[in-house]
């Protein structure tokens, strides 16, 4: 009994060690990577490659408008929008075309049907890159509202600068709910674990992510890995990219922001758990790596947790009367107390009030039924919905637009 106990000591010491890690590197990630901001580079420039912006769009009228008008005020001299209209019941499509009247950067697209074995975001994707111009692509999200003129100039200076072939710029979330206040930074922190930007722009790693929320590449790297035919049937068509582009030896980049962009990815608690699994199913993909997810998660979150409850009710009943019970006790405080530090800092950095940290257990307890509904969803037991079309083991259905995740 006591070598267990020891046991589980040391696994708690571990995770102190894990914690305080992650506190240091937060206090260096801004060194380490600077974020991208409007003033990045002092002075701005003409003579930029030309840029076609790819914007899909289904059943979006309530975002589509205010997506649109911010990339019209970009100060990019050669610059496209092309949006695309994939099959939306509401009034995306009227809202689209009547600001492509009044803008001549902005042209309309209309998607009628859905191909079969395609995933209808990366259909409307691809059928938009076949009307572009731009010796640059951009790929954003209807739900994403650009903060600053220069997001673009910005990106693409700094791609360039850096000799990348693909660069995706990490959003500002907006959390206007208190679910969302919650769960957004757990889940983001379960992802950048197996996701370091550090880690994913060293060229020599396998590693590879990408947010589609705004993905920046060369016409010549989207042509060279296949572009969204290549991953017509795939989920998480942004991660699935990123894996290519890294595959055919191109140079992927990551960075995060501050100030350029914003996203709202989901509004309600059921589109946060139908939205994460979807991502986590994508991210993840094989039921190993979620195990494996679950498992990390579990440990590095909940252990210290359990351990710090077990062991003050064990000394306090007088139950613990070797120094084994008084070091879990004391460890798996410091553990606790280190790890909301950290997630104080990280929900600040990600524009929520700092003291929601407080409440990550709870948001990564959330987290973790995201990740085992994703284990269902990859092994055929449940389905996830999304935008109208459902994927379950791997097949594509269409289904209403009501339905929801099972």
């Amino acid at each position: 009994m006591e070598v267990l106990l020891w046991l589980w000591l040391g696994l708690v010491v571990v995770v102190l060690g894990v914690w305080l890690a992650r506190l240091v590197l937060l206090g260096f990630i801004e060194r380490l990577l600077p974020p991208l901001h409007p003033d990045f580079f002092e002075n701005p420039v003409d003579d930029l490659p030309s840029l076609s912006v790819l914007v899909a769009a289904k059943d979006e009228a309530s975002n589509i408008e205010a997506c649109l008008r911010s990339l019209s005020h970009q100060d990019h001299q050669k610059m496209e929008v092309i949006a695309i209209n994939d099959r939306s019941e509401d009034a995306t499509g009227e809202i689209i075309d009547r600001l492509a009247k009044e803008d001549p950067r902005l042209s309309a697209h209309h998607v009628r049907e859905l191909p079969e074995r395609w995933f209808g975001k990366n259909n409307a994707m691809h059928q938009g890159v076949a009307r572009s111009t731009g010796q640059w692509l951009c790929f954003t999200d209807a739900d994403c509202v650009q903060e600053s003129t220069r997001s673009l100039t910005t990106a693409m200076r700094y791609a360039m600068e850096k000799g990348a072939d693909f660069l995706s710029v990490l959003p500002a979330h907006q959390a206007n709910t208190f679910w969302e206040r919650v769960v957004q930074p757990a889940c983001s922190g379960i992802l950048l674990l197996w996701f370091n930007p550090l880690t994913v722009n060293k060229p020599g790693r396998r590693t590879a992510y990408a947010n589609g929320a705004f993905m920046l590449m060369r016409r010549t790297c989207y042509d060279a890995i296949g572009g969204h035919e290549a991953v017509r049937d795939e989920i998480n068509e942004d991660i699935h990219l990123a894996r290519k582009t890294k595959q055919s030896g191109k140079r992927l980049l990551v960075v995060s922001s501050r100030d350029l962009y914003s996203v709202r990815m989901y509004g309600t608690l059921r589109e946060i758990w139908s939205g994460w699994t979807r991502i986590f199913s994508g991210c993840f993909a094989t039921v190993r790596r979620l195990l494996a997810a679950v498992a990390v998660l579990l440990a590095f979150t909940f252990v210290p947790w359990l351990t710090l409850i077990t062991s003050w009710c064990t000394v306090s009943t007088g139950g613990g009367g070797s120094t084994i019970w008084a070091l879990l006790q004391w460890t798996s405080l410091a553990t606790c107390a280190v790890q909301l530090v950290v997630m104080f800092i990280f929900y600040a950095l990600s524009r929520i009030y700092f003291l929601y940290g407080l409440l990550y257990p709870v948001g990564a307890l959330l987290g973790l039924g995201f990740l085992l509904n994703a284990i269902a969803c990859v092994m055929g037991r449940g389905a996830i919905t999304w935008r109208g079309t459902t994927y379950r083991d791997g097949v594509i259905k269409s289904v209403a637009k009501t339905a929801e995740s099972t």
